[in-house]
């Protein structure tokens, strides 16, 4: 659970601090047996990311996000080996737990998390 709230708020910290831009939504980490560096983001306009990044992902994470407008960015994660599901955004940078699944943490999950974050 440590990895899965730390890699939301590396994400969201990344997110915040860098210079970049990535727009939609995007499956940053989705690698369920082995750590290493997730899909990379990309760079191209007026979204909030400003220069893209390649984030380092934790085994058995998935980490969603997405550069909704210049203002805000949002992320959900969950584990496949933990119970519950998170999301934070740059609209006040928390990251909070949002639910606990039913079974397996998955991508839905993740994601479900990324759109319950705060938009405001």
């Amino acid at each position: 659970m440590k990895n899965i709230i730390l890699g939301s708020v590396l994400a969201v910290v990344a997110v915040a601090t860098l210079d970049a831009n990535a727009a939609g939504t995007s499956t940053f980490c989705n690698n369920p047996n082995a750590a290493g560096n997730g899909i990379a983001t990309a760079a191209a306009g007026t979204d909030f990311i400003k220069v893209a990044f390649t984030p380092k992902c934790s085994a058995n994470v998935i980490l969603i996000g997405a550069d909704e407008n210049a203002l805000l960015f949002r992320v959900g994660s969950a584990s496949t080996k933990g119970k519950s599901y998170f999301g934070g955004s740059s609209a006040g940078g928390a990251v909070a737990r949002q639910g606990d699944c039913a079974g397996t943490c998955d991508a839905t999950k993740a994601d479900a998390g990324r759109t319950a974050a705060s938009s405001s």
